[in-house]
């Protein structure tokens, strides 16, 4: 067993670092604290318990609806203090006007709405655009729908979900960054950055991060279902994006809708007090989910919405979305002694603080420039940066025999597939206010870059769902009339998304049995799945010489695709996400701990195995093809030992071997050999993504610091342990070579 190093050197060195974050929006200014106090003395207690209500106020819902009372009467008396659903200038104003006008104390409203992956210029899905590997890009792309959320009037979006996922059946896969918790955490840093870019002018808006904790993890993938979770697995792997949203500076958390060891999280004090505020010292607004309060009575918690109310403020849920619950009984439960007057001051300053930091009581109306609107949204620039994400997002699985890109000398094109021409079925749940008529079909996006002369024909085939094979016919003569097929299958958006999960994630409907009937043309095909989650698509891999994973890109959909079929962009994505070879590997992702018996694809008897499939995954996380080649040099290091306060540099030479300059994204794992607990086969510490030059070569360093090797020992707290490390990198997390190094105890 190794010896422990003791972690509060690096501890301090990383509060140094990243803790004075917070400062920059939620420790507020002495001349603030002053102006919150001041109000706070002025509120009756009903004023006060309505600042922590937030009204769904146009219908629009993500969850079952309670009925509320008059909406009007309750914002004249101050009964409201933020909105959900409502987005544009002219609207917002109407009943921002009515809060500071005809309310006592003139407290202005906060507005939120799921602004998830844009508002009207609408990026790829979250899991998509974790494929790009490029957190600039991220940053940039929500930075962008902030600036169109807040020239729509909006302050507060409920993003980003930093909840890890293992399990492709969850329909809410798409919302996140896929299976690595490293990846993730970074993925949270960069999008509080982007929406919070600027927070306190009126370009930015506040931040969320949900689903706080463990939401990735239900039962058979089951939204909403129970989770069932190690207290290691919980804290090594489920909260650290959570913690590095707060280091990040987020404004606001969300609660899960699903129970860790038996407590829902919504009224889980050693989640949201405990963990939360004490050991992270976080100082923003904690907002339920929808309806989450009232659903402790389902849950079992609660007898009634009372008693949910009790359970979800003395757990420390700051604000009731979409409920009214706290408006029904916090009062009463003051006067039993069940909450006091001090929790709902808290609770009431957290708020306050956060109105006066955007500047609201200043202004008001700082955010409902109509102008602005107009010119902002969907601006020529925010179409440029969504087309450049999607091509960033899409993953080249395969590429037989180098049929990408598209032969300049191709005469005619079939386009074939139910999702090659249908708007409606790109667009997700989560797109925002993005509307149907801007999102470019694949269909298309190939008539707007092919040329001319080059004839698409084009046919149906079938739906996505059903069993009819009638426009077979039309597909196949289609490809008949072509030299190469293009096979657009997958799911509608509405199939993956929250309230979508699957127990059998197959390409629906009678769309493999269209790609053979296409196959046997013996025309070459190539398929672009469209999805929001990985999909099993074993068969598909084996008869189609040409993959593309298209996911949901957004309103750049066709003009992105055309672009990588075509070759104008050279397709760099990586699966952040491991694709399942079938649906009873799930969970299945590259960082497992390894066992006493470790299992191989070669089904050695009596290991970690199945008996009628391999073990690994069909794609790995990481893994993703160019149209060029790159080869690797084994992995160095600048010494064979380090220490606590040394830094090891990693270094590997990457060459383009291939026929066309494009980016790579090389990746860095470790490896703990021996230690006081069993740890992961590998473990993501790092990436760089480049530009080479066909037959460039380039050196790619990387910094290891102790910090990095850490880990939780068996008493469940933080340790560095010296001994012997596997350092690997490579093209993705199964493909790498290796370097073992020290870490020596000083």
């Amino acid at each position: 067993m190794k010896t422990k190093t003791l972690l509060i050197l690096w501890i301090a060195f990383l509060s140094f670092e990243r803790g004075n974050s917070q400062s920059l929006f939620m420790e507020a200014s002495p001349e603030i604290e002053e102006k919150v106090e001041k109000l706070l003395q002025q509120m009756t207690l009903a004023e006060k318990i309505g600042q922590l209500n937030q009204s769904n106020a146009n219908g629009v819902a993500t969850g079952p609806q309670k009925a509320q009372d008059d909406f009007y009467k309750q914002l004249e008396a101050g009964r409201i203090g933020s909105i959900l659903n409502i987005a544009g200038v002219e609207e917002i104003r109407k009943y921002q006007e009515i809060a500071v006008t005809r309310s006592r104390l003139k407290i202005p409203l906060l507005f939120g709405y799921d602004v998830i992956h844009g508002y009207k210029t609408i990026f790829p899905i979250p899991l998509a655009e974790s494929c790009s590997w490029d957190l600039e890009l991220m940053e940039k792309s929500a930075r962008i729908a902030a600036k169109e959320a807040a020239a729509a009037g909006l302050h507060w979006t409920f993003a980003p979900m930093i909840d890890v996922s293992r399990d492709p059946r969850w329909g809410r896969v798409l919302e996140g960054a896929g299976e690595d918790t490293w990846l993730t955490s970074r993925v949270a840093e960069a999008k509080v950055r982007g929406y919070q870019w600027n927070l306190g002018s009126n370009e930015s808006v506040l931040a969320c991060a949900k689903h706080f904790a463990a939401y990735g993890l239900p039962q058979a993938g089951k939204d909403y279902g129970t989770v069932d979770i190690s207290e290691r697995t919980l804290e090594e792997i489920y909260l650290p994006p959570f913690k590095a949203a707060v280091e990040a500076g987020v404004a606001t958390f969300m609660p899960a809708f699903n129970d860790i060891a038996g407590v829902p999280c919504t009224a889980n004090k050693w989640l949201l007090t405990e963990v939360l505020r004490n050991r992270w010292k976080f100082k923003g607004v904690v907002v339920s989910d929808w309806g989450a309060i009232w659903q402790l009575v389902p849950h079992g918690m609660a007898h009634g919405s009372k008693q949910a109310v009790e359970l979800s403020i003395n757990a420390g849920v700051d604000m009731d979305m979409a409920d009214g619950e706290y408006n029904r009984h916090a009062l009463a439960l003051i006067n039993e002694g069940k909450v006091t007057v001090g929790q709902i001051d808290e609770m009431v300053r957290r708020i306050l603080r956060m109105k006066f930091k955007l500047g609201l009581f200043d202004d008001p109306f700082r955010f409902c420039d109509v102008k602005r609107e107009k010119r902002v949204i969907r601006n020529c620039d925010f179409i440029a940066e969504a087309r450049k994400a999607a091509q960033k997002s899409i993953v080249l699985l395969k590429n037989e025999n180098y049929l990408l890109p598209l032969a300049k000398d191709i005469k005619s094109i079939a386009v074939v597939g139910p999702l090659a021409d249908n708007k409606q079925y790109l667009r997700d749940y989560w797109a925002g206010k993005g509307e149907v008529n801007d999102y470019v079909t694949l269909l298309e996006g190939l008539k707007n870059n092919l040329p001319s002369h080059i004839k698409i024909n084009y046919a149906k085939g079938c739906d996505v769902t059903g069993t009819d094979c009638s426009f077979f016919s039309e597909a196949v003569e289609a490809a008949n009339q072509s030299e190469l097929v293009i096979a657009a299958i997958g799911e509608r958006a509405s199939m993956s998304g929250e309230d979508a999960s699957r127990a059998d994630i197959s390409i629906p409907g009678v769309q493999e049995e269209l790609v053979q009937a296409l196959l046997d043309t013996g025309k070459p095909v190539v398929v672009v799945l469209m999805n929001g989650r990985p999909l099993t698509i074993s068969k598909l891999t084996e008869q189609v010489p040409a993959i593309v994973e298209g996911w949901f890109l957004g309103t750049e959909t066709g003009n992105a695709i055309a672009d990588v079929l075509l070759g104008k962009y050279n397709p760099s994505g990586k699966l952040t996400m491991s694709f399942p070879r079938n649906v009873g590997q799930i969970p299945v992702f590259y960082n497992y701990r390894q066992s006493g018996r470790p299992g191989t694809d070669k089904l050695t008897k009596w290991t970690n195995r199945f008996i009628d499939s391999p073990v690994s995954p069909l794609y790995p996380f990481g893994y993703g093809l160019s149209y060029t080649t790159f080869s690797y040099s084994a992995p160095r290091v600048s010494q064979k030992e380090f220490s606590t306060n040394e830094i090891l540099k990693v270094s590997v030479d990457v060459t383009n071997t291939g026929q066309y300059d494009g980016e790579e994204t090389i990746q860095l794992y470790i490896r703990d050999v021996i230690a006081s607990v069993t740890r992961p086969v590998k473990e993501l510490k790092g990436f760089k993504k480049i530009f080479l030059r066909k037959g460039e070569t380039r050196t790619v360093g990387f910094e290891l610091r102790a910090e990095d090797l850490s880990f939780l020992s068996q008493d469940m707290e933080p340790v560095i342990e010296s001994g012997e490390f596997i350092l690997m990198t490579g093209p993705n997390s199964k493909d790498v070579q290796s370097v073992k190094v020290k870490f020596v105890k000083p």
